[in-house]
């Protein structure tokens, strides 16, 4: 990947749906050549989809929080299967130090969220930070971008 994907891809994240012909004036390349690299980049999975990005109704007014989650190993795959079943979990990252998992949660409210920490709380340890703002969403960061 070369500065010219970098910028590609920069101003597809910005606008996934900016037509071909505004990113190649934009990073001075022709239409087909703009086209040639978005495919090359598809086929090596460097862009790995497109997306919509969702915002219910209602979304203000829904609990958020990080849940950091403490499972003995043997529990570690009964934990999975379980999550998979919990709608308010949004992601799940696998991650070292004290806790085996954080997730993220989305619920209606104060009450669903206690009753989640709850069944959570039967796979072990928890510690739960509720998420008051998010002044930067950033999903991506391309290196060199800092």
């Amino acid at each position: 990947m070369d500065e010219l994907d970098s910028k590609i891809i920069q101003l597809m994240m910005h606008n996934a749906r900016m037509p071909v012909k505004e990113i190649a004036k934009q990073v001075n390349l022709t239409s087909p050549a703009v086209s040639s690299r978005i495919h090359r980049m598809e086929q090596e999975g460097i862009i790995g989809g497109y997306t919509v990005r969702l915002h219910h109704p209602g979304e203000n007014n829904r609990v958020q929080a990080l849940i950091s989650i403490q499972t003995a190993a043997s529990e570690r795959d009964h934990f999975l299967k379980m999550i998979q079943g919990e709608p308010q979990i949004l992601q799940c990252y696998r991650v070292t130090g004290s806790y085996n998992f954080i997730v993220k949660v989305s619920c209606p409210g104060i009450d669903a969220l206690e009753h989640l920490l709850t069944h959570l709380q039967k796979m072990g340890n928890t510690n739960t930070q509720i998420i008051l703002a998010t002044p930067l969403d950033r999903s991506l960061s391309l290196e060199g971008d800092v």
